[in-house]
């Protein structure tokens, strides 16, 4: 997507130095920087920081690092893998990615197991970009039906989205945004409430600045406001991505996910949720009790960094000294508060029985 009106995308393989670039996501909305990834090391601590984040994103970023490591050693495919997977517990496309290159590289030679990884990784790249754009599509399909329900007026659609689900939580187009993209291509007039998304606010830093970046009409709101709009008739429709979906239709997403389904369905508004079928766990049927939740650094709740009025990046307290604070990543969502799941494959019923005919 744009950034000052240039395509980009979140992660890149550079061919004439032979290195991984990223957008190094921790220092936008202030400063676009982009970053080398050179190592295991680097993409392991990149992936752990979140300077790249999003599930989709994390798992293509994976496999760069597998090619980064067998680059410098093609015999130890395991210790890698261990460690890449270690970083983020949580989305299942890591776990996704690693598996699927373990069962491609175990069976070359060790001495083309570099070379394999690196194009195992950049197929990978591209039919994430593929299957996001294919999300927008089927997604604006459906908004474009609720705006003709409407009268197909000037007046815009109203969306609510909680997180960053927009192409930096991809390598391109993204997984919720994606959606709001290929409806704003098609002239459907739209506004988005967009969360900030405590403690990292994902939100503020990114969302706000995508769809700035692509001309999109949006407002920030402070997280706990979605309910009141709702109640007040100001949102139309919430749309949210996710990191893992179980195969009974349970959606994990950013923390303070769940509490906006809960304020969707008081409200009867519809809540969608936008994801490709590989961030389905076919395996797990019970959400709240089957899916790791990550719990990152109290630091995250207990500070905050931004510039200040100099337009100096610092980071600030936000409580007293001694504070605790618990930092729990996401929240599961139960299938029976999610109006439908927007795949590449089509919009289904969160439900087991269509969640069974997608094909992994």
């Amino acid at each position: 997507m744009l950034v000052n009106g240039r395509p980009y995308r979140s992660i890149w393989f550079d061919s004439d130095v032979q290195e991984v670039q990223i957008i190094d996501q921790t220092l936008l909305p202030h400063h676009f920087e982009i970053r080398s990834v050179q190592s295991l090391a680097d993409m392991a601590e990149a992936i752990r920081a979140m300077r790249v984040r999003g599930a989709p994103l994390i798992g293509v970023s994976a496999a760069f690092g597998l090619y980064l490591a067998l680059r410098e050693n093609p015999v130890d495919l395991d210790t890698p893998i261990a460690i890449l997977i270690a970083t983020r517990p949580t989305a299942v496309n890591l776990a996704w990615a690693m598996n699927a290159a373990r069962l491609l590289l175990s069976g070359l030679p060790v001495a083309e197991r570099a070379q394999g990884a690196l194009q195992f990784a950049l197929q990978l790249a591209e039919q994430d970009v593929a299957t996001c754009e294919a999300i927008g599509t089927q997604g604006c399909n459906l908004l474009e039906q609720l705006w003709q329900a409407r009268g197909a007026t000037s007046e815009p659609l109203q969306i609510l989205t909680h997180c960053n689900a927009g192409w930096l939580a991809t390598v391109d187009w993204g997984t919720a945004l994606s959606v709001i993209y290929k409806a704003q291509a098609r002239g459907i007039p739209l506004h988005v409430w967009v969360d900030e998304t405590r403690p990292r606010n994902q939100g503020a830093f990114l969302t706000t600045w995508e769809l700035q970046q692509q001309g999109i009409d949006n407002t920030l709101i402070a997280d706990n406001t979605g309910g009141h709009l709702m109640q007040h008739g100001l949102v139309d429709l919430c749309l949210v991505g996710s990191d893992r979906t179980t195969a009974s239709g349970d959606v994990c997403n950013k923390i303070g996910t769940y509490l906006k389904a809960l304020a969707a369905r008081d409200n009867n508004i519809p809540f969608y949720v936008a994801l490709p079928v590989s961030t389905i766990d076919f395996e797990l049927h019970d959400g709240v009790r089957e899916i790791p939740i990550e719990q990152r650094d109290a630091d995250e709740v207990l500070r905050m960094t931004g510039l200040d009025a100099d337009g100096v990046r610092r980071t600030i307290s936000l409580s007293h000294i001694d504070a605790r604070a618990g930092n729990y990543s996401f929240d599961v969502t139960p299938a029976r508060l999610v109006t439908a799941l927007i795949t590449e494959q089509g919009v289904i019923p969160a439900e087991a029985a269509a969640i069974a005919t997608l094909k992994p």
